[in-house]
């Protein structure tokens, strides 16, 4: 497979493997298709639970948002004094 990069991209490319982020671009072709794998599983796992979540609303079952908010706000002041 042959693959043309713009001007911008080549520089890039070529940066990262100056300044030793990769040794090669094999290597930074491979994160970056790894990358954009992850990127696309997560778009998949977000798009469930969208869908979950606009059953659940049609089903009614909600979740008062001030309630979820005091759970976050507890969870964040627990984590926080664990970490003093």
């Amino acid at each position: 497979m042959n693959i043309t990069l713009n001007p911008d991209q080549s520089a890039f490319v070529q940066n990262q493997i100056e300044e030793g982020q990769y040794i090669n671009i094999d290597a930074l072709i491979s994160d970056a298709i790894k990358l954009l794998a992850d990127r696309h599983q997560q778009l998949v796992e977000l798009r469930e639970k969208v869908t979950i979540g606009t059953e659940q609303i049609r089903n009614g079952q909600l979740t008062d948002g001030e309630l979820v908010f005091d759970r976050l706000q507890r969870k964040l002041s627990y984590l926080f004094q664990s970490d003093t």
